[in-house]
């Protein structure tokens, strides 16, 4: 099992839903989160005052699969957020130890579906 997290832009949101339900994946958590990378924000100019943006505005998706979901999982959501320019985001996959289903109990594969 592992937890796929990515981090991509919010307007790219619908196009990685929708490539992650053709490639059979479902379930995720949908977070708003503020971040920097290598884009390192933007400047602007309010009522004569300069302002630095430097904490973007950014969408993290976790996704919890098995591990035959691993690759395709991945797959859809670069093909979902690539726009090949600087601040498309990153992906972060780690070992997930155990799951458990509250409702019924259930544990391990059979809790994440």
């Amino acid at each position: 099992m592992k937890l796929i997290t990515a981090m991509i832009q919010p307007h790219k949101l619908p196009d990685v839903k929708k490539a992650l339900f053709d490639a059979g994946v479902c379930k995720m958590t949908v977070t708003n989160a503020l971040g920097c990378g290598q884009q390192k924000g933007y400047s602007e100019t309010y009522r004569g005052v300069i302002y630095e943006i430097n904490l973007l505005k950014k969408v993290k998706l976790e996704i919890a699969v098995n591990k035959e979901f691993v690759k395709p999982t991945i797959e859809a959501i670069i093909k979902g957020a690539r726009s090949g320019k600087i601040g498309d985001g990153k992906i972060f996959v780690v070992d997930l130890v155990d799951c458990i289903r509250i409702r019924t109990g259930q544990g391990g594969k059979e809790a994440i579906g």
